[in-house]
């Protein structure tokens, strides 16, 4: 069953007045200036998943968003694991959380207080490293994250809409076919795959996939459903190193998925130096 997080309303809930394209704000790293004028609202929420403890990839995204005018965020979990700044990143959640944001929980997240049994040897690895390095207030909050948050016709969860505590990863028709099953949603926003990918489902029940192209708009039409893998802030594994996050028109129903170039050989020294596994640095260079 979905959970909603109590004492925040959901991104719809908030919504008035007329928004403009996301391509319609000066973004210099990604989107063109048409220059058109910016609305005194806009109805963009950001999506953030899987930053992995990555400070740079982190502040570049959320400067990045909020130039764009979006101001309200939905973290989709993994905040920490692979990177070198922990703290850093889960401090800096809890207060767009207390600001108004809401969090969900990660498999990496949930490592945390249960250990990382079933991960792979670099995961668990990085995890256990972590471990000590969060104080009580940081271990506390990932514990009480919930997996899910339902806002009417939008779901957004870490993994899957299919067992969301099982950790399936959204990869090929089939994964996305069984999260179709287990929600009536119209859409359903995830990560934990850190490639991004957006699945329909028609009304005749044929489900297809495709890769986004950045800064492309992409209309949820209504006669369709749909799954949104958003991708990696902190680890991209698309062979695109630059943090990857998603932009929802809540109004229009458009999601944008937007690409931010970050000092990413600087995450990657500061991983290097903390004594992680090597291939965790080397992921953040390559993008792989």
């Amino acid at each position: 069953m979905a959970v909603k997080k109590p004492g925040h309303n959901p991104p719809e809930a908030q919504c008035r007045g007329r928004s403009l394209p996301l391509t319609a704000v000066k973004l210099k790293e990604t989107l063109p200036d048409f220059g058109l004028r910016q609305a005194s609202q806009l109805m963009w929420v950001g999506l953030l998943s899987d930053i992995h403890a990555n400070r740079e990839a982190l502040e570049a995204t959320l400067d990045h968003a909020r130039r764009a005018g979006i101001s309200r965020f939905v973290f989709l979990g993994d905040y920490v694991g692979y990177g070198a700044d922990p703290g850093y990143v889960v401090d800096t959640v809890m207060r767009e959380v207390e600001a108004g944001a809401v969090a969900l929980l990660g498999n990496h997240d949930a490592a945390i207080g249960s250990g990382p049994g079933g991960m792979n040897s670099i995961a668990a690895e990085a995890i256990e490293w972590t471990r000590p390095r969060l104080d009580i207030a940081q271990r506390e909050f990932l514990a009480r994250l919930p997996l899910t948050l339902d806002d009417d016709s939008r779901l957004f969860v870490h993994a899957s809409a299919h067992a969301p505590a099982h950790w399936e990863y959204v990869t090929d028709v089939p994964a996305a076919s069984r999260s179709f099953m287990a929600t009536q949603a119209h859409a359903t926003f995830c990560g934990h795959v850190h490639v991004p990918e957006l699945f329909h489902l028609s009304s005749t029940g044929k489900i297809a996939g495709f890769q986004p192209v950045q800064a492309v708009e992409i209309p949820l039409l209504a006669n369709r459903r749909w799954l949104a893998v958003l991708g990696s802030v902190g680890q991209p594994r698309d062979f695109n190193p630059t943090a990857c996050y998603g932009a929802l028109d809540v109004e229009r129903n458009v999601l944008t998925y937007v690409r931010v170039p970050y000092d990413n050989e600087t995450a990657a020294r500061k991983v290097r130096e903390a004594g992680l596994p090597a291939i965790l640095s080397d992921r953040l260079i390559v993008g792989a």
